[in-house]
């Protein structure tokens, strides 16, 4: 009747499962523990089919030692780093007398693992006629799949599915519909006009303009059609569903700093480079020998072997590589308005800590 609210009855809401059945994953040799979703199994690569070759010791460098900075490169390098800040005055850096400079060079040793990693795990996608091959013969193992040929040291990551496991499923999200009811309205296409609250008037005897007096108004979500496409299957009905192989190439890099006495903290040190006084790389690494200081030679062994230890289990290790670098870093003591104070240079890029700059203004920012 006009002027009668007619309200669709709501439909019930039939929603798929929120994961793929167990069922709809085929057995495949050599993938039986494969699960969905969750980012897929890690895979130990096998045993190599021949020996692998035996780490070398790297070449020995007898240079180890840089000279300190020049007192103009300190002064330079000050200067730079006042006028950096927008509230430190340039006083101290300009007009400040150098008076001792103590050079606290200390090494770097850092230790880089690059290694691959492979995981499985099923997964699917809409069916638009792709090739459907699974138990046309048996499926390669992980490991001898052919993958792109990694840069070393380089992290990246290839996906691909594994031939022969693709085959052709109802999509479990819509039943194999290809659409789900709407969920916005519950399927019923239109919903209660939001402006007279499904009476159908406004004010009195007015009927309302918005939903022409029916009291409801079409869903916007499914342009009044109680459903909307699939979004698993996208409307195909079908999924291809397939075991996929993630490789992941993976630098797995650590760094071990000598402690030096200069009052400088060890984590300014990571964002500046110093001067390279020794490089080896190969399968895997031999620790190095005969460097001057202990602690680095102990700290190189430690690495080496927590390395070869953690990665070879779950991954493949392509490639090892290990540096030594000589970090400068000079500690300047210099005379402003009759006081002493002191800042510090570092690195190749020489860099300025001066935690106590003796010049600075409280200033603020519009």
């Amino acid at each position: 009747m006009e002027g009668q609210a007619m309200f669709a009855p709501p439909a019930a809401e039939s929603q798929g499962p929120s994961a793929p059945p167990a069922g709809m994953f085929d057995s495949m040799p050599g993938y039986e523990g494969t699960v969905a979703g969750g980012g897929g199994g890690f895979l130990p690569p096998p045993m190599p089919a021949f020996p692998v070759p035996q780490p070398e010791p790297g070449p020995e460098q007898p240079h180890w030692n840089i000279p300190s900075i020049t007192e103009d490169t300190a002064r330079e390098a000050f200067a730079l780093f006042a006028s950096s800040k927008c509230c430190y005055s340039s006083a101290p850096a300009k007009d400040g007398v150098i008076t001792k400079m103590d050079a606290f060079n200390t090494y770097r040793y850092r230790l880089e693992t690059f290694t691959e990693l492979r995981s499985t795990e099923w997964s699917h996608e809409p069916y638009r006629g792709q090739p459907v091959d699974a138990f046309a013969q048996p499926p390669p193992g992980p490991w001898d799949i052919l993958a792109k040929t990694p840069t070393f040291y380089v992290d990246d990551q290839q996906i691909m599915k594994v031939p022969y496991t693709s085959s052709m499923k109802p999509c479990h999200d819509c039943v194999g519909m290809g659409r789900k009811p709407c969920k916005d309205c519950a399927g019923a296409g239109n919903k209660v006009c939001w402006v007279c609250n499904g009476s159908g008037y406004r004010h009195g005897d007015d009927r309302c303009n918005h939903c022409s007096g029916r009291g409801r108004e079409n869903c916007s979500h499914c342009q009044g059609q109680g459903a909307k496409q699939c979004a698993t299957c996208q409307g195909k009905q079908q999924l291809l569903v397939y075991i996929k192989l993630t490789v992941k190439w993976t630098n797995n890099s650590d760094s071990y700093v000598v402690e030096q006495s200069s009052g400088l903290h060890a984590e300014n040190l990571s964002d500046v480079s110093g001067k390279e006084l020794f490089r080896d790389s190969q399968y895997l690494v031999y620790p190095v020998m005969g460097f001057p200081d202990t602690t680095v030679v102990n700290a190189a062994q430690r690495l080496v072997n927590e390395h070869q230890g953690k990665y070879s289990r779950t991954s493949r290790i392509l490639q090892q590589r290990q540096t030594i670098e000589l970090i400068p870093v000079t500690k300047v003591t210099y005379s402003w308005k009759g006081k002493l104070n002191n800042y510090f240079v570092y690195g190749n890029e020489f860099q300025v800590n001066a935690d106590n700059y003796p010049a600075t203004c409280c200033c603020t920012v519009m």
